[in-house]
């Protein structure tokens, strides 16, 4: 059975990000706008691997761009090229980051 994962707002959380991490912490971070989603991921990413740590940032439902390549077969054969690299690139990591961008949200997982 999984932990509960802690619900934090983003505009309260970067001071508890290094704590949550330093814990191996599981948490997501709610009402994240589009243009803060890239710089926010980059800094969680950042404080991971200052700790030794690995990680996968991702965008959650990108399969959704594989299955437009039923419309645009090249273009779905590109996708999902770039998904398998990209997953045997950051094969097991510590944390995984996703990017949930139609909920502004982005979810931080300890996956150890």
């Amino acid at each position: 059975m999984s932990k509960p994962v802690t619900q934090i707002d983003y505009k309260d959380g970067f001071a508890q990000y290094p704590t949550l991490i330093d814990q191996r912490a599981s948490f997501e971070v709610c009402f994240v706008e589009l243009s803060d989603m890239l710089p926010l991921c980059a800094e969680l990413e950042s404080l991971i691997e200052n700790r030794g740590l690995t990680c996968r940032v991702y965008t959650q439902n990108r399969i959704a761009s594989v299955l437009t390549g039923l419309v645009k077969s090249k273009w779905g054969i590109l996708s999902l090229a770039g998904i398998v690299a990209h997953n045997a690139f950051t094969y097991d990591p510590d944390y995984e980051i996703g990017r949930d961008l139609a909920n502004g949200r982005v979810k931080v997982l300890f996956k150890k």
